[in-house]
């Protein structure tokens, strides 16, 4: 995988970029422009070395059809104020564009072409598709890790065309995700939440090889609770995955990885009630477990304090009610208190920890913060990513 930075021939050529855009709307505003400010780094080089700017991205899931609240318009007038630069919107259907006119038609540098997946062509990975839209570039940079899952025509086909780069945003995104899989610096510890295990089954399973400590936290350790032979009231929890714990456990015995669950919690008769601790043999019928107990802090944090290396996927409790968010808060400070102190490398990942650093304003408290969602996971299952594979 060759990165932009070393390709230093840039000047006047048209760059056809890849991005991942898709930040969310509430009509025609953005409510969250992370993907957007994590992308300027490449923006900024590209225009630094005076190249001609073409990005592709998406928003939503428009399934092939114009969908006209899924516009790139306010994500262009976003990307506008942010560079303090002109961003031309091309409306018009791709396979109308002509590439010899292309920048000639217009004044602008940076052009944003419009909602990729307004194209059936796009999800369906169509090869002639992404030959068209080759056409209008001379190099291409990939800088959506998040999108670099998905075997899609703007991900995976277009390389095959054109002289093939990285991105910033995805080099970095590659390079911490190196440093927790293969570049280890041990002891190294996953703190792994969620509500659902059978969606992270492969990720515990593949990071039970190479990791010293997994935590298992929020909805998923009830199961891991009740398997051990306590009530769990009437906690969330997911059917049938006895098999899948049993298995889990065996492995972790098998590659000497200590597998830690929760042994307080923190315990309401419903999500907006007042919290309270009890050990695990003291949980009601009628209550629900919402956050990790005193106890489980403190043995986390301990092992967190004597780690070199941690990845923190998912929160450790219901974090949205402040009364069952102190277990999150506790793991977030004891990271950014060694992260300052240079004694961790730290990466978080998933939708609800990055919502969870964000109320935090910790974002920039920790090495390396992805936004990334199913690709984020399937790098840790061990996957090869399409878009990386193409860039290879």
């Amino acid at each position: 995988m060759r990165s932009i930075l070393n390709e230093r021939n840039l000047n006047n050529k048209k760059i056809l970029l890849r991005l991942d855009l898709n930040v969310p709307l509430a009509g025609d505003k953005i409510t969250d422009t992370t993907r957007i400010d994590k992308i300027l780094p490449t923006l900024d080089f590209l225009i630094k070395e005076k190249a001609k700017i073409i990005i592709l991205s998406h928003v939503g899931r428009p399934k092939g059809k114009i969908v006209k609240e899924l516009s790139l318009k306010p994500i262009c007038e976003e990307l506008q104020n942010k560079l303090k630069k002109k961003v031309k919107l091309i409306s018009e259907n791709i396979k109308d564009i002509k590439s010899k006119n292309f920048f000639s038609d217009y004044n602008e540098d940076i052009f944003i072409l419009e909602n990729i997946r307004f194209y059936p062509e796009e999800e369906q990975n169509d090869n002639k598709f992404a030959k068209m839209i080759s056409n209008l570039g001379d190099i291409y940079i990939n800088d959506a890790f998040s999108c670099s899952h998905r075997a899609h025509a703007s991900i995976y086909e277009i390389p095959k065309f054109l002289p093939s780069f990285s991105g910033l945003q995805l080099d970095l995104e590659v390079n911490a995700l190196n440093k927790i899989t293969s570049e280890i610096t041990r002891p190294i510890t996953c703190i792994i939440g969620g509500s659902k295990i059978s969606t992270k089954i492969n990720v515990i399973k593949n990071l039970i090889t190479k990791f010293d400590n997994i935590i298992i936290v929020g909805g998923m350790a009830n199961n891991f609770i009740e398997y051990l032979g306590n009530s769990i009231g009437k906690s969330i929890k997911e059917k049938n995955c006895d098999k899948i714990i049993k298995e889990i456990i065996s492995l972790s015995k098998k590659e000497k990885c200590k597998l830690i669950y929760p042994e307080d919690v923190i315990v309401s008769k419903d999500l907006n009630g007042s919290s309270q601790n009890k050990d695990l043999n003291e949980i009601s019928s009628d209550e629900m477990i919402l956050d990790i107990g005193p106890k489980t802090i403190d043995k986390i944090t301990k092992i967190i304090d004597n780690s070199k290396t941690i990845l923190w996927n998912g929160p450790a409790g219901y974090f949205e009610n402040p009364n069952f968010a102190h277990g999150s808060i506790q793991i977030a400070k004891k990271i950014i208190e060694k992260n300052k102190a240079n004694k961790i490398f730290s990466v978080a990942g998933g939708g609800d920890t990055v919502s969870l650093l964000n109320n935090l304003n910790a974002v920039n408290e920790f090495n390396f913060v992805s936004t990334a969602g199913g690709a984020f996971l399937e790098y840790l299952e061990g996957k090869n990513l399409p878009g990386i594979t193409a860039l290879n």
